[in-house]
């Protein structure tokens, strides 16, 4: 008896995925919970693990396909005795998935007819008219995150937007190389330009001398690292400091919700990691409630997981405030864009020694820009000036985040 190979749920608001690659061939022995196939969502690169030890007899949909929640993916054949059919038969082409037009025109005539609760509770408490909304779930219907993406739009907007077409005939085609983008990059150019085209975006600029920071790295680096197993980085003082500050000025840590302003009293800090796959932002959860050590640990074990595709979705959602630092790139100073729904983002960059004044002379100093983006609809100008003379504050005299002032 075959067990088929199924898509798995993929999380709140995401029904479709793309199959990456087989880690199996048809052929192949495998054991229970063995990796078989890797899906690419729009937030995270997941593994479907083998539900029954067997032989994999069947692949029915082959990589770069895209496959909705229940798909069938493949089957495996009990036991070692299954005969092998694909290498001698070529899988049979995937059927493309149904366009989105048709499921529209095939949902039933209201588009309220079939709401889970959570959508219609949804609706109803933003009077939203779902007739102009289409549905990306099955059969057309309407998923929470359609009605939370005509909500973000800009009124003036379409609901809907046909994707971007290749440009056609190239002059030097020849000497070119296509390569059709990820749904992951997708989505983050998608989240990009939405934050342009949603907020009110503006950045603030501050100077830290990082010479404290750096001499007591020097300090206590090595007994900080034997005891605790993590290298001291510059990233759980910057996390230290932007709560801090966050406490300070809860406008910063706050998000529009249709007509109001949530303010969180609590602090989950996203951290920007850079992946062959493109950027993700893992939270680190209750920030203030964490020491050095564990937020450089968490922030370690999220930066290799992202980078190995093996963060759960729940890792990627929910943050208040997100920090960056281009620095380990090289950038001296650049503008960030936010994370929507968050209000700001805070950029940390290189440090590099620079001459200056201090107290009438010139000294050489260890220097970092740093960078506010925010969201001008909920932050004032004082208030995000502020909050970076806030970290400024924080970094250049760190005993202050050790005491809490």
């Amino acid at each position: 008896m075959a067990t088929e190979i199924v898509v798995p749920s993929l999380g709140e608001s995401v029904t479709e995925a793309t199959v990456a690659k087989w880690l199996k061939k048809v052929g192949d022995t495998v054991a229970m919970d063995d990796p078989l196939v890797e899906l690419e969502t729009d937030k995270v690169t997941l593994e479907v693990n083998a539900k029954a030890a067997g032989v994999l007899n069947e692949i029915k949909v082959e990589s770069g396909a895209n496959v909705e929640v229940g798909a069938v993916l493949g089957s495996i054949a009990a036991g070692g005795a299954a005969a092998a059919t694909a290498p001698a038969k070529k899988a049979e082409a995937p059927k493309k998935p149904e366009p989105v037009a048709a499921k529209v025109a095939s949902k039933p005539a209201s588009n309220d007819a079939f709401l889970s609760p959570a959508v219609r509770k949804l609706v109803d408490d933003n009077k939203v008219d779902t007739s102009g909304i289409s549905g990306t779930g099955k059969d057309g219907r309407l998923t929470k995150g359609d009605v939370l993406q005509a909500l973000n739009a800009p009124k003036a907007a379409p609901a809907t937007k046909a994707p971007a077409q290749p440009s056609g005939p190239r002059n030097n085609a020849d000497r070119e190389e296509r390569v059709r983008m990820t749904r992951l990059r997708q989505r983050i150019a998608e989240r990009l330009k939405d934050a342009q085209n949603t907020a009110a975006i503006l950045t603030t600029f501050n100077e830290v001398d990082m010479s404290h920071i750096m001499a007591l790295r020097a300090q206590y680096k090595d007994g900080f690292e034997k005891k605790h197993g993590v290298r001291l980085g510059f990233m759980s003082f910057f996390v230290k400091a932007a709560v801090q500050a966050l406490k300070d000025f809860p406008a910063v840590n706050a998000e529009i919700d249709g007509t109001d302003l949530v303010y969180k009293n609590y602090y989950d800090i996203g951290v920007a990691v850079s992946t062959p796959a493109g950027l993700v932002v893992p939270v680190v959860r209750d920030a203030d409630k964490k020491s050095f050590a564990e937020i450089e640990k968490e922030i370690a074990d999220l930066g290799t997981r992202a980078r190995d595709g093996k963060l759960s979705m729940e890792e990627l959602t929910g943050g208040t405030f997100t920090v960056t630092n281009g620095g380990v790139f090289g950038s001296l100073m650049a503008t960030p864009i936010i994370n929507p729904p968050q209000a700001g983002i805070l950029g940390m960059h290189k440090v590099e020694e620079r001459p200056i004044a201090v107290k009438g002379e010139v000294v050489i100093r260890p220097m970092m820009y740093i960078a506010l983006s925010y969201d001008h609809r909920i932050i004032d100008g004082r208030e995000s000036v502020s909050f970076l003379v806030r970290v400024k504050d924080a970094i250049e005299d760190p005993q202050r985040l050790l005491l809490d002032v």
